[in-house]
């Protein structure tokens, strides 16, 4: 970290974060195109005067950012962290436009949420919203799970030295390929041909419960984008409760399952590296959390007599459990069921599956299952250590993309990682608590914002109190950047201003 940061720093950083906004503000072409398609004006001209402030508020950046100079660490971090909250409130202005939210703070939660895969929303009236919010919806979930700065890095950013310091700064450091544009093409790849397989089935799975044509197609572009991306938006209310489809929920675990491995997982497989999928102590990990907690979950509600039969409790448990687990955030039962009928056993596994979350470097949230397979290995090896003689030296090992040695420091650097995320979580959840919700009920919602999965017990709703929705908005964005970048961010901004004052 630069000790005394220059204007020179802020400028390349406002230079970098100017091209995101652009990058992103593009994307208002495809709700554009969405609402003159389905002949809605309005949606056309608050998304038209949306491209316009976007995008002269990016190119603004970029002019006052000119600057020779080349990104460092520092730079990468703290425009990683900077950007997402900028591109937060330029991007909310067509939701603000639409009227479809009680405040602008609202609008720029729901933003935070998408673009995080966290899925919570304050939106009004669901049900009714036009076709073209419901894509931008839709589009900046699927953005997100890939990553604004990928994206940028795949159009905009021509250095590569620079790009691969953005590209950590969101907090990814996974290279496909030795060029990080091409590793960030490769994540686009392998999404959106995901993209034609998923929407296809779940285009089927629609007409196959009634829906009409285009709404069927419609609603499985959108649902697939929120399940591949771990992201739990839906265009109806009701979540995936509004489908009542055995099928729907089979197709959606599948995808949202595959999005939260990372995406080095997905290229091996399709290299041909098979023999990756059980061997990577992420996916290993996953496999056996994923059993405990459903089987903690299954015996929670068997013991309460929830659900009246035995596939009954099988398909409730598993679907929300996976769903929390992936931090993907669909829900087949309404959110007060959860409070009222679950009981602590089962939505004490639902925390922890929050909590732990889906794989590095991919889509979803949480500690990540990376970080809990070498915490355990760790644990192993030092209680191996107590069982040997001093003398005896050995090095424990764990397979990632390759046979590798756990180190002191990856053990640290995964410890430091899971304890942040637990003072976050606890500092959401005393928000809650003191905002007069209980203690369960705040834990549970702060989990869910903490690991970006967007489950709900009932608490995020716009009538919470606003320096809750704050709380959640940090909650969302730290989670997701994974804190280095949010620390850089701070440590900037306060060496800057000590900077001017001295």
């Amino acid at each position: 970290m630069i000790v005394k940061p220059t204007i020179d720093d802020a400028k390349l950083i406002l230079s970098y974060t100017g091209k995101v906004v652009i990058g992103v503000s593009l994307l208002l072409l495809v709700p554009m195109a969405t609402a003159a398609a389905a002949a809605e004006w309005d949606a056309l001209v608050y998304f038209t005067l949306s491209l316009g402030l976007s995008l002269s508020s990016g190119f603004l950046l970029s002019i006052a950012g000119v600057t020779d100079r080349r990104p460092t660490w520092m730079h990468g971090m703290v425009t990683g962290a900077f950007s997402w909250i900028v591109v937060m409130a330029i991007a909310a202005l067509p939701y603000w436009f639409s009227g479809n939210y009680l405040s602008y703070l609202d609008a720029m939660f729901d933003i935070m949420s998408g673009f995080t895969t966290t899925g919570l929303v304050l939106i009004q009236d669901l049900d009714h919203v036009a076709v073209s919010l419901n894509m931008w919806r839709h589009l900046l979930t699927f953005v997100g799970g890939q990553g604004m700065i990928v994206l940028a890095l795949t159009f905009l950013v021509k250095d590569s030295g620079g790009g691969y310091k953005l590209y950590v700064g969101e907090g990814k450091d996974e290279r496909l390929f030795p060029s990080v544009f091409h590793t960030a093409k490769a994540i686009w790849k392998i999404s959106l041909i995901y993209l034609a397989v998923g929407t296809l089935a779940l285009w089927g799975a629609g007409l196959a419960i009634g829906l009409p044509l285009a709404p069927a197609f419609l609603h499985a572009l959108w649902i697939y984008m929120a399940a591949w991306s771990t992201g739990g938006f839906a265009p109806m209310s009701q979540n995936l409760l509004y489908y009542h489809s055995g099928l729907y929920e089979t197709i959606t675990v599948v995808f949202f399952i595959l999005g939260s491995f990372n995406f080095a997982l997905h290229h091996a497989v399709w290299s041909g590296d098979r023999k990756e999928v059980y061997r990577n102590i992420e996916t290993v990990s996953f496999a056996t959390t994923m059993s405990a907690l459903t089987l903690v979950t299954a015996w929670g509600l068997m013991k309460l007599h929830v659900y009246p039969d035995f596939m009954a409790l099988v398909r409730k448990a598993f679907y929300q459990l996976a769903s929390a687990h992936t931090t993907t955030g669909f829900m087949s039962v309404y959110p007060r069921q959860l409070a009222i009928e679950w009981g602590d056993l089962a939505l004490g596994a639902m925390i922890l599956a929050m909590l732990i979350g889906g794989s590095a470097c991919s889509t979803a949230g949480g500690f990540k299952g990376l970080r809990m397979g070498m915490l355990w290995k760790a644990i192993v090896q030092e209680t191996r250590k107590m069982l040997k003689p001093s003398s005896a030296v050995f090095s424990q090992r764990f397979h990632y993309h390759g046979e590798r040695s756990l180190t002191e420091a990856q053990v640290r650097s995964a410890a430091l990682i899971v304890l942040m995320y637990m003072a976050i979580f606890l500092f959401a959840t005393m928000a809650g608590t003191a905002a007069g919700y209980p203690f369960l009920d705040a834990a549970f919602e702060s989990a869910s914002v903490t690991g970006n999965v967007g489950f709900s017990i009932g608490v995020t709703q716009a009538g919470m109190p606003s320096f809750l929705k704050v709380v959640y908005i940090f909650n969302m964005w730290a989670g997701r950047l994974e804190f280095m970048a949010v620390l850089a961010f701070f440590a900037f901004v306060g060496s800057f201003f000590r900077r001017k004052t001295a």
